[in-house]
């Protein structure tokens, strides 16, 4: 659990991370080489969650050891599928980091949206949903590690 209180933003009690998986921790379906480290010590402290339709048939490997659960959805409608997992989490206690179209309303809906920009981009409706967006995933991680780094982003 990360809590925190951030002048101006409101309180934080999250509990969970969403995850996108393709665009987010992996390029063309390969697990980026220093993301592994980083959810395994994120997941001491939070509960970790990937979704992703799984394009290239390499999450479920790439993933191998990192204590999260693995959701594969259907092609059709990702976004309400995105949006259903966070709300049956609870939406106010969840972080969502994504970087596509597809991830743009489970963005919205958490109480901290994430959009990253990595090798394949970012949508503009991910960038428009999200509070903050990073140019990297393990600083998108790092976040939620070092909370008092959400505190000079957000407050106002």
């Amino acid at each position: 659990m990360v809590n925190l209180s951030i002048p101006g933003y409101g309180e934080l009690d999250i509990a969970h991370v969403v995850m996108d998986y393709n665009g987010t921790l992996a390029v063309d379906g390969v697990l980026l080489p220093v993301v592994k480290a980083a959810l395994m010590e994120l997941a001491r402290h939070l509960t970790l969650h990937v979704l992703t339709a799984d394009t290239f048939g390499k999450a479920k490997d790439g993933l191998f050891g990192v204590p999260c659960t693995l959701s594969i959805l259907p092609e059709a409608d990702q976004q309400a599928a995105k949006l259903g997992y966070v709300e049956s989490l609870g939406a106010g206690q969840t972080v969502s980091i994504g970087n596509g179209r597809n991830d743009q309303r489970m963005l919205k809906a958490s109480r901290l949206g994430i959009a990253v920009i990595l090798g394949e981009g970012a949508s503009v409706e991910a960038l428009i949903n999200a509070d903050i967006v990073c140019t990297s995933i393990v600083t998108a991680l790092e976040l939620l590690t070092h909370p008092l780094r959400l505190t000079a982003t957000l407050r106002s």
